[in-house]
This record gives C-alpha cells, structure tokens and sequence, in this order.
C-alpha cells in the first residue's frame, strides 16, 4: 500500500468557480504510480470550497456563481459576522454548503473523473488569496 500526503498551494484566482483539476494533477506526479486507490483534497479554508463539476463549459461555473449569489446575498440584515467585509459571511455559508473535501478514485494512474468532470476550487471571496489544499494519496 502507497501512501503519501502533499500540501498544494492553487494560486490566487477572482470570486468565482475555477476547474483546478490540472494545477493539482501537475504537483502529483506519485499519482501515475497508482493502479488502484483514492486521492483525498481538503481545502484548508473557511470560505473556500472544492467540488466536482462540468469541466468545459465557462458558464457552468458563471451560472453557479450567479445563484449562489441570488440564494447567499451580501449584506443580509441578520448576519452578525460582518467586521471582515460583506462577502466574508456569505463565503462561509458557500464554503459551508459546498464542503472542504473531496474523495475521488484512481484507477491506472489516473483520476477517475467522468468525461465532463473537473476538480473546482469554489472562490467565495472576492480577495482570497492563494489557497492551501492537502492532497492524501493511498493506494496500491
């Protein structure tokens, strides 16, 4: 059983949704070593997400980013968490709803994504930064 565990750094991106699978897949050359197995990614932010989704098509992610926005507005007179600007509370309930981590199988040195699947970094801030995502690989 192979086992091994990366800190990846994603580099900064807009408020958005964002296909990531590739930035990850480049600093994870130990993954073509892997007949059979998992490769678990947790995102070590509160206000940022990963989820898996349409890999193609850029307005996926827009029409993603435009309902969230309609459902989880800014400013809404009955957050109380407000001192770190009005898209912080939002982000935290996307990043809530959206989840941290995602359990995806290899198989053959490869993930095993569907076809029009991709990895998306879920940026729900509108200056998030560079995220930190931990990348657990186990198998065989």
């Amino acid at each position: 059983m192979h086992w091994s565990q990366k800190i990846i750094t994603l580099k900064q991106r807009s408020r958005g949704f964002h296909v990531v699978t590739r930035e990850i897949l480049e600093q994870l050359p130990q993954l073509r070593d892997i007949e059979i197995g998992f490769l678990h990614l947790f995102i070590q932010h509160t206000s940022a997400s990963l989820t898996i989704n349409e890999n193609v098509s850029p307005d996926v992610r827009g029409d993603l980013e435009r309902h969230l926005n309609e459902i989880i507005p800014e400013d809404a007179p009955h957050y109380e968490h407000t001192l770190e600007g009005s898209d912080d509370m939002p982000a935290h309930i996307k990043a809530s709803l959206l989840g941290s981590g995602l359990l995806i199988p290899v198989g053959r040195g490869k993930l095993l994504l569907g076809t029009w699947q991709g990895v998306y970094l879920g940026e729900h801030r509108d200056y998030g930064g560079a995220r930190q995502v931990v990348a657990t690989l186990f198998g065989q």
